[in-house]
């Protein structure tokens, strides 16, 4: 049985930013035990990013950038880079500002959960490894 090329980039996408993340985070806190980062969203790399771009490499590489097919791939991946820097990275900002608004009132109640977004960099960092694995896949599937 073979895989599709696109759910090879997609899921190698995933596992490789979400394997960064946790190298990264090791270099960062010199904890091996910071498994969280396996499967959290927010900070380096986005792995939105990695399977988005990897998904509309593929596309693009296989059926050509001017198909409709990569025209889909693109907004698709436009929109989710979009959101993961401008609306998910406000409104984890603004989570954290209400945790510690919370904290200073000493209120007794649980905090939310604050969901991170992703800086310009972590997206762009993303982007980059989903192309490389798109590529790589393509090559490999040729």
């Amino acid at each position: 049985m073979v895989i599709s090329p696109y759910l090879t980039v997609v899921i190698l996408g995933w596992i490789a930013a979400q394997g960064l993340k946790y190298v990264f985070a090791v270099i960062k806190t010199k904890n091996i035990g910071n498994f969280r980062q396996l499967y959290t969203s927010g900070n380096m790399p986005s792995s939105h990013s990695a399977c988005v771009v990897g998904l509309a490499t593929i596309v693009g590489l296989l059926h050509g950038v001017d198909s409709a097919l990569f025209g889909i791939a693109f907004l698709l991946a436009a929109i989710v880079m979009y959101d993961a820097v401008m609306v998910r990275r406000s409104s984890g900002e603004q989570g954290l500002a209400i945790q510690e608004l919370i904290k200073l009132g000493k209120a007794k109640i649980v905090l939310p959960r604050s969901a991170k977004g992703h800086t310009p960099v972590e997206v762009l960092v993303g982007a980059l490894l989903g192309g490389l694995i798109g590529i790589v896949v393509f090559v490999a599937t040729q």
